[in-house]
């Protein structure tokens, strides 16, 4: 089943936010092995090309490795997973709290909305 992604900003990006989240969520553990550019490229329906940029992105930012006998792994550095883990994480609550703000929500009855909510 194609993976869904959105026409307004570039696919590549979308992949890598989509691997990273699977990577620190623990779907791919670290020093775990991870599919092939081919066969995630057919998963998400997109050009190797594209998925091929994605893992050189995450490569480039030291969260998969590539190793010539073995494929694509996952960081064993679970010190670089959680500081991606908690940047991701401040930047979703970031861009929740600024809606919130835009909605004219204050701080306490956002408080009260997280607490019934969770």
């Amino acid at each position: 089943m194609a993976w869904k992604l959105d026409s307004d900003r570039p696919i590549y990006a979308q992949i890598m936010e989509r691997i990273q989240m699977q990577i620190v969520s623990g779907y791919y553990p670290p020093g775990g092995k991870l599919p092939t550019v081919r066969d995630l490229a057919a998963e998400a329906a997109v050009n190797p090309n594209t998925m091929q940029k994605a893992f050189s992105e995450l490569e480039r930012s030291g969260l998969i490795v590539t190793q010539r006998t073995n494929g694509r792994t996952v960081t064993e550095d679970k010190a670089l997973i959680d500081e991606i883990r908690d940047n991701m994480a401040r930047s979703h609550v970031t861009e929740f709290i600024s809606r919130m703000k835009e909605l004219g929500f204050t701080k306490e009855q956002v408080e009260n909305l997280l607490e019934r909510s969770y």
